[in-house]
């Protein structure tokens, strides 16, 4: 099991975080009723796709001695109607659709290309949000007077 991340509520919607040494803030924009303070939830999940594709294809690169130079992920997030979907198995309440855009940097082939675009789709934050993921969840006792 991974190193446990904690995120303490301190307002309507913004959110201290403690990942390991790092610290940082969650929160909606103003126009949601947030602070914005920070990210959004959903900022931070386009971001650990997208840090993780870009990770794991210059690692792959480095790896086979490819000439790239450098990386860019887009990723942006939409959700639709489930009904709407042709090509989904879902058909009812909404699908969520995560778009990555990969930019690649040097003189790659396009075979290089073509290997890095599949070798994107590698990515274990990728490889786990397209599977099944269970989330267990459970009430532990609060110690009063320590948030």
């Amino acid at each position: 099991m991974g190193q446990p991340v904690v995120v303490r509520s301190k307002g309507l919607f913004r959110n201290e975080v403690e990942a390991g040494r790092h610290r940082f803030v969650i929160d909606e924009p103003v126009s949601a009723g947030g602070t914005d303070e920070g990210p959004t939830p959903y900022d931070l999940l386009a971001a650990a796709l997208g840090g993780c594709t870009s990770m794991t294809l210059v690692f792959y690169a480095r790896r086979e001695k490819l000439p790239l130079e450098g990386v860019n992920v887009t990723v942006t997030h939409d959700r639709s109607h489930a009904k709407d979907c042709a090509d989904c198995t879902t058909k009812s309440g909404f699908i969520n659709r995560l778009r990555v855009e990969i930019e690649l940097f040097g003189p790659l082939t396009e075979e290089q290309r073509q290997k890095l675009l599949e070798v994107a789709g590698r990515c274990p934050v990728a490889k786990m949000l397209g599977s099944e993921i269970r989330i267990d969840k459970s009430l532990i006792s609060a110690m009063s007077n320590e948030q």
